[in-house]
């Protein structure tokens, strides 16, 4: 039987989605299946590799049912995963921890003082481009578990990311790639490889990280028992695969330089490729190494942006249960008001400020109510406030690189017309949307796959991919409309950024 198909799966905090591609790129079929995350405590955010695994192979069974294709079909699968996990396994393989910290995790903030005792912090940012919170990076994490848990620490014989602990159920081979890597926290970008002097600083050894392979090298293949528990036959290839903001960098075009895209996801960022980091110790955005050596992916974020939106929906609109129907129905109320919303500001730092943003104290909040405004002007204020958010990041980009001429809109927000529309105006630059839309990051892993096996040589193919569905330009009064307004937003977003300090500290 002809193997001329590849499974893609987008390991995301969410849950782990399954799509199934063929020898040209296209997605046939695509199964999710949603998993918990766990808040034991403050600034512990955790879930369960064994639920990913499951969901995995749940997936697996349900998407080739579903699509009628046969696992004799699968010339090699591959994974994309979320970023700056830890998983610890003995010297046996064994899973030491039940839930482990995934990448919003913060409980490492003692260790930082720990970890900058003989290093500067500039140079640990500016050699491996790790811009978000230290505390989030894998080799805290360690250190953390070296203070808390020395019983697993001693245990533990390698460190695993989330899509690193996949691939070595199905195939018993312990590695990682250098997009995961570069984000452990001990990555060199220019140099491609671990830097000594960052294990010395958090006194772990080297030797508990993984090997580092090519994102698009063939790690090693389906084992009998993985085979039974997940559906794929034996002997299936699977490639390294790569860290989720790389995937959906290659997934959304994102092969020359300056070529951007924005992700419209419960979180959401704004990720461009260059040949170059993108650093800047002031507003630190965050670089991981891209699928080819050489490139980078560097990208600066916001951590409220779908989620504030659906905050607003179930605040707002308590009355329209349906959640398909409700959006449609927010779409219609925002395209009812004008630009600006009647006077209303909305921030949507509703999680905290980014490492862009002024402040982790930073909260979200509507300004500029009276008495006269309606829901329309609510919810309209809430897609423009997620758009200037995002767009004081884009200035940061900006000032560092060069974007191309146009911006692709990526995830589930991408899918409003409006909102569309709004993000053109408020980042004054033509957006597109194109078919893969919320598939990009299970794209550029059906890429890594189709070249680890051979059925691909190169990543040319993918831009022929995207299909152009909507091309907007901005509207120059509204552009010039919403320049003007994104001055009183910043000053405001200071302001509240001030204020969530002063807050913070009196807070019982």
């Amino acid at each position: 039987m002809k193997k001329n198909k590849l499974i893609a799966y987008d390991l995301g905090t969410g849950g782990i989605k399954a799509s199934l591609f063929d020898v040209d790129g296209n997605s046939l079929a695509e199964v999710f299946q949603q998993y918990e995350t766990f808040f034991p405590k403050d600034k512990f955010t955790e879930q369960r590799p064994m639920d990913w695994w499951a969901g995995v192979c749940h997936a697996t069974h349900l998407l080739l049912e579903q699509s009628g294709c046969l696992a004799e079909e699968i010339a090699c699968v591959a994974l994309s995963g979320h970023s700056l996990v830890a998983v610890p396994l003995d010297k046996d393989g064994k899973l030491l921890l039940e839930q482990v910290p995934i990448w919003c995790d913060m409980r490492a903030e003692d260790q930082i003082p720990e970890f900058f005792k003989d290093l500067s912090y500039e140079d640990w940012y500016t050699t491996t481009g790790n811009g978000d919170p230290e505390e989030c990076y894998t080799i805290l994490k360690l250190m953390w578990m070296r203070q808390h848990q020395p019983d697993i620490f001693d245990q533990t014989h390698k460190i695993l990311g989330s899509k690193d602990f996949i691939n070595y159920k199905l195939t018993g081979t312990i590695c990682t790639d250098p997009s995961y890597a570069s984000g452990f926290g001990v990555f060199n970008l220019l140099n491609w490889n671990y830097e000594d002097r960052f294990f010395k600083a958090a006194k772990i050894p080297r030797e508990i990280f993984p090997e580092i392979r090519p994102s698009d090298s063939v790690i090693g293949y389906v084992t009998k028992i993985a085979a039974e528990e997940c559906g794929l036959c034996e002997g299936t290839p699977v490639a390294c695969g790569a860290v989720d903001n790389t995937c959906m960098a290659l997934g959304a075009r994102g092969l020359d330089e300056g070529v951007a895209y924005t992700s419209l996801g419960s979180s959401s960022w704004i990720a461009v490729t260059s040949q170059k980091p993108v650093t800047d110790l002031k507003t630190r955005p965050f670089v991981f190494a891209n699928a080819r050596k050489g490139y980078y992916t560097s990208a600066v974020s916001i951590f409220s942006a779908g989620n504030s939106f659906r905050w607003v929906r179930d605040r707002l609109l308590m009355d329209h249960p349906d959640d398909t129907e409700t959006y449609d129905i927010m779409n219609q109320m925002a395209e009812a008001a004008p630009p600006g919303a009647n006077g209303i500001l909305f921030n949507p730092s509703l999680a905290g400020g980014s490492a862009q943003e002024p402040s982790p104290n930073l909260n979200g909040s509507f300004m500029g109510i009276t008495l006269g405004n309606t829901r329309e002007d609510l919810i309209r204020a809430s897609m423009e406030g997620v758009a200037m958010a995002l767009r004081k990041t884009l200035d940061i980009l900006l000032s560092q690189t060069a974007v191309s001429g146009e911006m692709l809109l990526c995830g589930g927000c991408s899918k409003s017309a409006v909102w569309r529309r709004i993000f053109a105006d408020i980042y004054n630059m033509p957006v597109i949307k194109t078919n893969i839309d919320q598939d990009a990051a299970s794209l550029g892993a059906a890429a890594l796959a189709a070249n680890a096996c051979g059925l691909w040589n190169g990543y040319d193919r993918i831009p022929s991919i995207h299909k152009i569905e909507d091309h907007l330009e901005p509207v120059p009064e509204n552009a010039a409309f919403y320049e003007k307004l994104l001055e009183i937003y910043d000053e405001w977003t200071q302001t509240l950024a001030r204020l969530g300090d002063k807050m913070n500290q009196i807070r019982l």
